[in-house]
This record gives C-alpha cells, sequence and structure tokens, in this order.
C-alpha cells in the first residue's frame, strides 16, 4: 500500500494489506558489482530495472506485526529511530527500532473510519494522520493523545504530506487539495535594550546583539495541556521576569523569574512559574501586570505573587490589551483603539483601527505603531495625532529606528513608515522574518525557525525624507552631497511635497530636467535644456511660462525657435519694438506671406506697405479705398489706372472720410526691460546647490538682434536655416551674401523650426501605412518592399492618397485667411512625442470588407468578388494592428483573402473554358475544392467538383468529392444527393479522364499557371 525510504540510511519501508509493516535493507544495492552490470548496458535484456530482481539485492530486517487489519501507510521519523503506521483498523501504531530489533511502543486511537496516511511533524514531537471519516488528527508522541482535529463534512482524506523546510502540510481529499499551518510561525519575542528574549524549541532564550550570545534560560515545555507555540513574552527588566502566554487551554499565561546567571542550566517553567487564565497579559507596572478575561469582559490587575488587587471594567468590548504606557492600557476592540486609566478608569482617548494584533512602542514611549493584519496605524502617546499606511499582502512585524521611522516587515518586502504616513521599499524578502531592532544599517530579526540574524539595509532614501518632512535641510544637504541617492520614486516624492529645485539637483535626464525647472519657475534652466533638445512643444511650454513670468525676452527666443511669427510681431507690438516690427515685415516678404506681410504693416502703421500687399494679391477694390481714406491720392489713382477705372465709374461711391487707424505711440519702450514682477528672495537649496545650479546667462544671449536674422533680403520660407547656423532664418540678400556670411558665424542661438508631427509619425512608427498618412510615400515603399516584399506599387497609389487624406482635416477659420490643417491621431491621449501616430485603417473594418466580400461569393457574383478580395489585399498592406491579438487576425486575414481570391481566379476561369474542354475542367474543379474556404462556401465547391466529374464519367473522383462533402455537414438534401453519388462511384468506381491531380500529395496552386505544385517537386 505504501513504500518509503529512510532519510539517511539504507533503508525502506513498506506496508502491504497482509497486516504487517517490514522494513527493508536495501544497503547490498549499493555495495553489489553484479547489479551494476546488469543496470548496464552490459547486462542481459530486460534484468535492468526489473521488479523481480528485488529479492536479489533487498532483505527483510523486520517484521513488525500488531494491527488486525490491512496496513494503509507507514513512514519514518526523519531523525529518530521510529515507524509510525497507519490501517483499516482504525490505530496508529508507534514504533521504534533499534540495529537488531524493532518493536511496538505505542498505539493512537480516535479514528473512527480507516487510517489512510500518518507521518511525524518534521520539526516537533507530533504525529499528523488522516483517515477515512473525513478528518485530520493531531497527535502528541509523548502523550499518546490526539490534541487537534480538523474534519471537513463531505470528504474523506487520503494522503498528507509535509514540506521539507517550511512548517507547511498538504493533504488530498475527494474533491481536491488542502495546504495548511499546524501552528503559528511567529515566535513570541521581546526586546530590552541589547538583549532579545525569544522563545525557540520550548526555551525561553537571551540573545546578546553586540556579542551574539545565545542562552537558554527557562523551559516552557510543560505549558498548557498540549504544547503551542507561545503567542507573546513580556519581560519585566526591574524584577528580571517574565509572562509568557500561550491559545492552549483557552489562554494561559505564566509568570516566571529568569536566571541571574545566563550560564547555568535552564530552570523548568512549571517549577519556578504562576500560572492563570487569560489570553492577552502585559506588565503594566513594576510590579504589577494585568490580564483579560474576554468571557466575562473584566481586566484583572495582579501583582508578582498572581494576586489580583484589583478587577476592572473595560469600557468598551475589548479582544486584546496592549501596554500603553504607565498604569495605562491600549484595548483592541473591533472597530478602534481606546487609551484606558487603569488608576482612573476612563477612557484618556480613542482612535479608528481595524483590530489590532501587535503593538509597537518607540524607544521613549513617545509614539506607537498599531499593526492589522493589512494595516499599521502610527500614533502618538494620547492617540490625539495619527496616521494610517495600508498594505495589501499581510504584515508580519515591525521595530522603530532611533531617529523615529517605523520599519516594518511583510511577506517578501522589507518597508519603512514616515510618522506622517509615507512609506517605501527597503529591500526585497526570500522568506518572512520578524524584525526585532532597528540599529544604524542593521536589521535584527527572528527567521521563521526562531533564530536571530543580522540583515543590512540603506537607511538613506528614509532619512532623507524624514529631514524633509521635520525641515531639516542642513542634514538633506548633506546627504544630497555624500550620497547617490537616485530614482524615479525620490523625484517623485520631492515633486510631491513641493521641493522641485531639489529634485532638478538629481535629474539628468533633460526632459524630466525641463519639467522640474518648469515647475520650479527656473527659467535658466529650462532654458538650457529646451536647447539641448530642441522640440517644438518645449519651446512653446517655456514660451508659456516665460509669458506667465514677465521675461518677455525667453518669450522671444522660443517664438523664434518655434517660428511664431504672429505671436512674435505681437509681442514687438506690445513692447514698443518698432525697429524689430519693421524687420518682421521683411521676413514676412521673405517667407512670401501676404497676410502676415498685412499684420505687421498694420502694426507698424505702414499705410503704403498695406497697401502694397492688397495690390500683389489683386484686391485692388480695398487697396483703393486704403489709399483714398489715408489721402494718398496719386497712389490712388495708379490703382485705378491698373485696375482699367476712371473716377468716373465710381460715381455710386459715397463719400470717404480720412481713416483714422494707426496704432498706439510707444511711451516707454520695454524691449531691454524684463516686465517687473514681486520680488522674491533665493531659498536655502538655491543658495546653498551651488553645483546644481546654472549659471545666469548673459541679457544679450537671450535675443539673437533681428538684423542678424535679416539683412536686405534672401532665401526663407520653410527651409529657413536647414543649409545655415542654428538660429539663422536664412533672409540674406543675393547681393550681400558675403557679409551675410560673416554676420551668420557671429550669430547666437535663435528661431529654428521644430520637428512637425509628420516626421514624428515617421520616426515613431515601423508601419507602412503611419508613413503614408505623414506623406513619406518613399518610406512607405521602402518598408513595404522590405516587409511584404511588394514591387509595383501602381495598384496602391489611389489607396495612397485615400490614406494621406484621411488623416488630415482642412479648414478655413476666415474666408481671407489661408486653411489651417490639422493632423488627425489615433492616440490623441498620449502627449509624449515619441508615441504620437496617425490614424489609419483598423483591423475590425479590414475584417468588414472581408465578411462584404464573402457575400459576393454567396451571391455567385464572382467577378466582383474577385475584385474586392483583392481591393482587401490591397488594404490590408496599409492596415495598422494595435497589438498582438490585432496581429494575429491580421495574419489570420492575410490568409483567408488569399486562399477567397484564388478560389475565385481558379473558378472564373473554369467558367471561361470550353464546355468540352473536359480535362482541364476537372483539374480546376479539383484544384477549387482544395482553397480554404468557409464550411458554406466549401460546400458549393465540393458541388461544383461533383457535377464537373460526374459530366467527364469520372465516377470514382466525384465519389471522393462526396465523401470530402459529407464530412462538412450539409443539410439533408444535399447529403442524400452526396450519398448517391458515393454509392453510384462505388458500383463503378472508374474514371474516363485522367488529368493532374493528386489529392493525397499536399500542393499550392501557383496563382499565375493556376497548376499544382507539389510538395518535394523543383518549384
Amino acid at each position: 500500500m505504501s513504500a518509503f525510504f529512510h532519510p539517511k540510511e539504507d533503508l525502506v519501508v513498506s506496508a502491504a494489506m497482509d497486516q504487517t509493516v517490514r522494513v527493508w535493507d536495501i544497503s547490498s544495492l549499493r555495495k553489489s558489482p553484479s547489479r551494476s552490470t546488469a543496470m548496464g548496458t552490459g547486462g542481459p535484456p530486460g534484468a535492468a530495472g526489473t521488479f523481480d530482481a528485488f529479492d536479489s539485492f533487498s532483505t527483510v530486517k523486520y517484521v513488525l506485526e500488531g494491527h488486525d487489519r490491512g496496513v494503509n501507510f507507514a513512514s519514518f521519523h526523519p531523525t529518530l529511530p521510529l515507524i509510525v503506521s497507519g490501517g483499516d483498523d482504525r490505530q496508529i501504531k508507534l514504533w521504534r527500532m533499534s540495529d537488531n530489533k524493532a518493536w511496538e511502543v505505542d498505539t493512537c486511537r480516535g479514528h473512527f473510519n480507516n487510517v489512510l496516511s500518518v507521518l511525524f511533524h518534521p520539526k516537533h514531537e507530533l504525529i499528523v494522520s488522516a483517515g477515512e471519516d473525513k478528518t485530520i488528527r493531531v497527535w502528541d508522541m509523548a502523550k499518546r493523545s490526539a490534541i487537534q482535529t480538523f474534519r471537513r463534512e463531505h470528504d474523506r482524506f487520503w494522503v498528507l504530506v509535509a514540506h521539507p523546510e517550511l512548517n507547511l502540510f498538504a493533504a488530498g481529499h475527494d474533491n481536491g487539495l488542502i495546504v495548511f499551518k499546524l501552528e503559528r510561525e511567529r515566535p513570541a519575542f521581546t526586546v530590552y535594550q541589547d538583549q532579545l528574549y525569544y522563545i525557540r524549541d520550548k526555551y525561553v532564550r537571551q540573545y546578546d546583539f553586540n556579542s551574539q550570545a545565545d542562552n537558554g534560560l527557562l523551559s516552557v515545555r510543560k505549558l498548557g495541556s498540549a504544547y503551542i507555540q507561545p503567542k507573546t513574552l513580556a519581560y519585566n527588566p526591574a524584577e528580571r521576569c517574565v509572562l509568557v502566554t500561550t491559545t492552549s487551554d483557552n489562554g494561559l499565561f505564566e509568570l516566571a523569574s529568569l536566571p541571574r546567571d545566563t550560564a547555568g542550566e535552564a530552570k523548568d517553567l512549571n517549577t519556578e512559574g504562576k500560572r492563570g487564565p487569560g489570553s492577552s497579559v502585559v506588565f503594566v507596572a513594576r510590579n504589577r501586570f494585568a490580564v483579560l478575561d474576554k468571557t466575562n469582559q473584566t481586566i484583572e490587575i495582579r501583582d508578582l505573587n498572581n494576586t489580583v488587587t484589583k478587577v476592572v471594567k473595560p469600557p468598551v468590548q475589548t479582544n486584546e490589551i496592549f501596554y500603553g504606557g504607565t498604569a495605562s492600557l491600549l484595548l483592541s476592540t473591533a472597530t478602534s483603539v481606546v487609551l484606558f486609566d487603569i488608576q482612573q478608569q476612563k477612557s484618556l482617548a480613542e482612535i479608528n483601527s481595524p483590530p489590532v494584533k501587535y503593538a509597537v512602542w518607540n524607544t521613549d514611549g513617545s509614539t506607537v505603531a498599531l499593526l492589522s493584519k493589512h494595516t499599521i496605524t502610527l500614533a502618538n502617546k494620547t492617540l490625539s495625532h495619527s496616521s494610517l499606511i495600508h498594505e495589501t499582502i499581510r504584515i508580519k512585524s515591525g521595530a522603530w529606528d532611533d531617529i523615529g521611522v517605523f520599519v516594518y516587515s511583510t511577506l517578501n518586502h522589507i518597508k519603512y513608515a514616515l510618522p506622517q504616513g509615507d512609506n517605501g521599499i527597503i529591500r526585497t524578502l526570500d522568506q518572512p522574518v520578524y524584525l526585532a531592532r532597528i540599529k544604524g544599517k542593521n536589521i535584527h530579526c527572528l527567521d521563521r525557525s526562531a533564530r536571530p540574524r543580522t540583515i543590512t539595509m540603506d537607511p538613506t532614501e528614509y532619512k532623507f525624507k524624514l529631514a524633509l518632512v521635520r525641515k531639516n535641510y542642513d542634514d538633506v544637504l548633506k546627504i544630497i552631497q555624500t550620497s547617490n541617492l537616485v530614482g524615479q520614486s525620490i523625484i517623485g516624492y520631492l515633486q510631491k511635497k513641493g521641493f522641485p529645485e531639489i529634485a532638478l539637483h538629481f535629474v539628468q535626464d533633460k526632459k524630466t530636467r525641463f519639467e522640474l525647472a518648469l515647475e520650479c519657475g527656473n527659467l535658466d534652466v529650462a532654458m538650457e535644456t529646451a536647447r539641448a533638445l530642441d522640440r517644438v512643444e518645449l519651446w512653446s511650454r517655456l514660451a508659456e511660462q516665460a509669458l506667465a513670468q514677465g521675461n518677455h525676452k525667453i518669450v522671444e527666443v522660443a517664438y523664434q525657435k518655434t517660428k511664431n511669427f504672429d505671436k512674435l510681431s505681437f509681442l514687438y507690438v506690445a513692447t514698443g519694438s518698432s525697429d524689430k516690427l519693421a524687420k518682421m515685415q521683411k521676413i514676412a516678404a521673405s517667407r512670401k506671406d501676404p497676410l502676415s506681410r498685412f499684420h505687421n504693416a498694420l502694426y507698424a502703421g505702414d499705410i503704403e506697405a498695406r497697401i502694397s500687399v492688397l495690390r500683389d494679391v489683386d484686391m485692388l477694390p480695398l487697396a483703393y479705398l486704403t489709399a483714398k481714406s489715408n489721402g494718398l491720392e496719386e497712389l490712388a489713382q495708379d490703382i485705378l489706372r491698373k485696375a482699367g477705372k476712371t473716377e468716373a465709374d465710381l460715381e455710386d461711391l459715397p463719400s470717404i472720410s480720412q481713416s483714422r487707424l494707426s496704432p498706439p505711440k510707444v511711451v516707454t519702450p520695454t524691449t531691454s526691460l524684463v516686465w517687473p514682477q514681486i520680488a522674491t528672495t533665493e531659498n536655502f537649496f538655491e543658495k546653498a546647490l551651488v553645483d546644481g545650479r546654472l549659471p545666469a546667462a548673459p541679457e544679450a544671449s537671450y535675443v539673437k538682434d533681428l538684423d542678424e536674422m535679416v539683412d536686405e533680403g534672401g532665401s526663407g520660407g520653410e527651409n529657413a536655416g536647414e543649409e545655415e547656423e542654428e538660429g539663422d532664418w536664412g533672409l540674406d540678400e543675393p547681393e550681400e551674401e558675403a557679409a551675410a556670411e560673416e554676420e551668420e558665424e557671429e550669430a547666437g542661438t535663435a528661431a529654428t523650426e521644430g520637428v512637425s508631427e509628420l516626421e514624428l509619425w515617421v520616426r515613431n512608427s515601423p508601419f507602412a501605412a503611419d508613413h503614408v498618412a505623414a506623406g513619406s510615400f518613399e518610406t512607405a515603399m521602402q518598408l513595404l518592399n522590405r516587409q511584404s516584399g511588394v514591387v509595383n506599387f501602381e495598384p496602391l497609389k489611389e489607396m495612397f492618397l485615400a490614406t494621406y487624406r484621411a488623416a488630415h482635416i482642412y479648414f478655413s477659420p476666415n474666408p481671407a485667411l489661408p486653411p489651417l490643417q490639422l493632423h488627425l491621431r489615433r492616440n490623441p491621449e498620449v502627449s509624449s512625442p515619441t508615441r504620437v501616430l496617425p490614424v489609419g485603417r483598423t483591423v475590425k473594418a479590414a475584417m468588414d470588407e472581408f465578411q462584404s466580400a464573402c457575400k459576393f461569393v454567396s451571391a455567385n457574383k464572382l467577378p466582383e468578388a474577385i475584385t474586392a478580395f483583392r481591393a482587401l489585399l490591397h488594404t490590408i498592406l496599409l492596415t495598422v494592428a494595435t497589438d498582438q491579438e490585432e496581429a494575429q487576425k491580421l495574419r489570420e486575414l492575410v490568409t483567408s483573402t488569399r486562399e477567397y481570391l484564388l478560389a475565385m481566379i481558379v473558378e472564373e476561369t473554369r467558367r471561361g473554358l470550353a464546355a468540352d474542354d473536359h480535362k482541364r475542367q476537372l483539374e480546376l474543379a479539383a484544384y477549387f475544392t482544395h482553397c480554404k474556404l468557409l464550411p458554406q462556401h466549401a460546400r458549393n465547391a465540393f458541388r461544383t467538383g461533383i457535377q464537373a466529374a460526374s459530366k467527364a464519367k469520372n465516377y470514382a473522383t466525384a465519389a471522393r468529392f462526396a465523401r470530402r462533402l459529407v464530412e462538412l455537414n450539409p443539410d439533408k438534401a444535399l447529403l442524400a444527393k452526396a450519398k448517391d453519388v458515393i454509392a453510384a462511384g462505388d458500383r463503378n468506381p472508374r474514371d474516363a479522364v485522367e488529368f493532374d491531380y493528386d489529392e493525397y500529395t499536399d500542393f499550392d496552386i501557383c496563382a499565375a499557371s493556376l497548376t499544382p505544385i507539389y510538395k518535394g517537386s523543383p518549384s
């Protein structure tokens, strides 16, 4: 029924239905050379691994008889010479063995049905058994009695297994598997100064953090009727005694003194201790401790002789009590924690909290951490101020650092919590640990086996954050200068807490530096990073921020960089820069932008320039009226002559009064002045972080003089500055090219054209469709050639143009203005220039087109179907998949479309053949049946094949087509016809016409010649 190897020796224990347990000696297997020969290649066939050979290398060492019925399970103890067995007689027997004999030790009775599995606890003196009575029972090896029973209502337990390292068991039952623990893993411990008092292996032990000496002081072996891992341990340094509590016997506590000599023999708690009922017990004074009676809801105050001195009624329904300061208690309820004064017998404060499992005080008793299952509440000693930290996984333990940071552990992390509630991760864990003390960079803790460990950590991050919270800026500066504290979490924290100028010191990424510089208003850093990145959107944002601060010099540079000529002209109007407005007119003329010329002439009050613009755009009536209304009679007459009119032709024109339209006069030019704003002083970090602050740029470096950007003429427009020095607008006149080149060498940085949306689309996408939408047809064709092998792009011309037009919108806000172009994105929620992409054809739209094309097939409109499927293949080339699922659908759609297109071409060609060309008719009909079509269309293909084969008197071929048709589950009428064809083929299995078709060999159909290319044949 079962057999197991001994964990160390060459033994096997087996259980059988012959009511015996046998121990087998297999040491000869290790020594015998004949077995190794038989197991190798030189042995006789069949000898290796056969069960018949078991007797040749094993001998029965012991036969254990004692069960009244068949034995189901037997196993060795992991360390002791013991065997445990269970059988159908409902008994569990314990056996001991020596070198020459084995005998029965005792029997455990309690199961009401067959015992199916039984094993030893790997670490404690316990036996775990499972049976058909739907129970798992835990037995004390020493007392041979059941101490725990786990029951299921409807499932029998069949098998048990213990984890080799962890305190975990697994049990299989009728409907599945359960994994469980027999006892709590958290060891009971407490810390006083440099000493750790904890319980391991049923002993209270003392561990010195400095010397690492570890001594057993007190035995707790007999705590309770059945030993269960103690729950809590409290230490009284004044009297050098401990309080130990356990959940055994509905809750017990034991008060015992610790020996002064730690090197002596450990005392027994049973002889030294004072015992009593109580599940929650704490010291409240030097010679007093409190005991909670949950049943009667009373708190007993006892002295060190275990005598009750006072009984207090708690004001709330209390589940646990914790130390709350001298003569005070923390009462834990289901929804809150109450600070209760024992002497005055009244509540001092209350704080909302989930049920608290542990309360951890800091060294001076000013702050407490209340640990629940998934939350930590940090509060001061009066519970008047608190913060809550929530975790998604179970919180295991915690301890206070010397500087006031609470460090706690979860299942897989060690984390920290600041007093105001901020938290973060210190390090990850392979196995949970229970924190005892935090000292500098060392974490002193206990592992799952209750053994002391020391873990190193880096406290720099939480020290930095704590210094910020407490406004200890000297410490912050020291940490910045001496540590390598970096990371997005630190940068995000500084931004969140309102210290972007500090975050700016840590950041090297230019994009992030730009964001932080804008947030803290540092225009110098923002301008430097904008120059380095040189993106249109950054210059636009810098212009907005600089305009908000009144620094119009930086605004001017930003407008020049983005070539925002309209805003630049209006800025010159606002600052009274008349000379620069005149130069902007020249720039507009070189750009051949009549609207910009008109605006600049209007801003500058240049009437003749306005009239010149109106004449150049053939708006002669407006030009005449402008000249007439401003008293320029000669210019008005010249316009009339050019229009071929005289004043007699304008008899119905009303009288025109003198125009008063003129720009306001400049009272105080502010070109060289920055607008005034509220004076501010540098904060601590701007003064201290000298290395992190950029030197102020000289005033002249902000704005490039327009004389350097515009001379008497030159080339301009969209490509201005591409072949020249950065910032030069290339507007020098031809007759002064030599002088212009000298000025270019001396020029500083000015406005340059940013990256267009179309260029971003090309940069961001590897899809040909996105390149087409951006108007980059050449790169799109290169991609299609490389990715899909396209060589003839003539059929795609209309689709290219349609895709480009679909990605752009043109509209005119005013009839007198040129149309504006807007680029449509498929991800409008994205603002990052590295991720923007154009709209395009979707996979869903392509699948809808496939369904529409299939309707032509169902309607027997083959020419229209061929056109539709061919167009769909072209469309798929410019269809964009947004994720892996859509990409898979697109690949399947390509395959289906190709098969349908080939099938329609084959059938259309067959229909165009002469009626007497039976051979070619049969070939194409057969090829038609091999195209992968939907079932409703495949049935038509087989009907076509059956009809062609029947006309050619190829009855065997028709029967084969009919059999394949039957596999598609046609309707009853079609099924009957197919069966008739099969019957006819069976009666006359002959073919009158031979044709090129082998259905048993895989082949592809050549789309050009419509002939088969068989697998393995040269193509």
